[in-house]
């Protein structure tokens, strides 16, 4: 099986995405979240859909191995932004074990991220069984108030 890759179209949406955050526009639930880069030190930012669970928030890299997700486990600790309010978080990286329950959440409470998934070819009906077999595999991230 092959690695999923992102869609062509995904990098110019997150530049405008990224844009309209920093214009004061909140894109529906999407954040950016703002680390520095583990090589190059500087800023960057990607968006995402952070969700509630049991009193936490998470987020899930929607690939194997993204660039942004191996920043963020690097940094430890960058800023979550919503249009104009912004927010320092502890980047808390989560176990397979650790991400079986979030994962199987993330299938109830994130549909766009589903869809993404789906498309991707990573899950086929977007069930949250099928999204805890991706524990391992793909990057959570809890975010804690600094």
């Amino acid at each position: 099986m092959s690695k999923p890759q992102p869609p062509r179209w995904l990098r110019p949406m997150n530049k405008l995405m990224i844009a309209m955050q920093r214009l004061g526009v909140q894109t529906g639930p999407a954040m950016v979240l703002t680390v520095p880069g583990r090589k190059s030190g500087k800023t960057r930012s990607t968006p995402m859909t952070p969700f509630d669970h049991d009193g936490a928030t998470y987020t899930v890299a929607g690939y194997p191995g993204a660039d942004w997700a191996a920043n963020a486990r690097a940094a430890g600790v960058g800023t979550l932004t919503r249009g104009r309010k912004s927010r320092q978080v502890r980047i808390v990286t989560l176990s397979a074990d650790e991400s079986r329950p979030v994962l199987r959440a993330f299938a109830i409470k994130v549909p766009v991220g589903v869809r993404f998934a789906k498309r991707s070819g990573l899950v086929v009906d977007g069930t949250p069984d099928e999204f805890e077999r991706l524990a391992g595999r793909l990057s959570v991230f809890r975010f804690d108030p600094v």
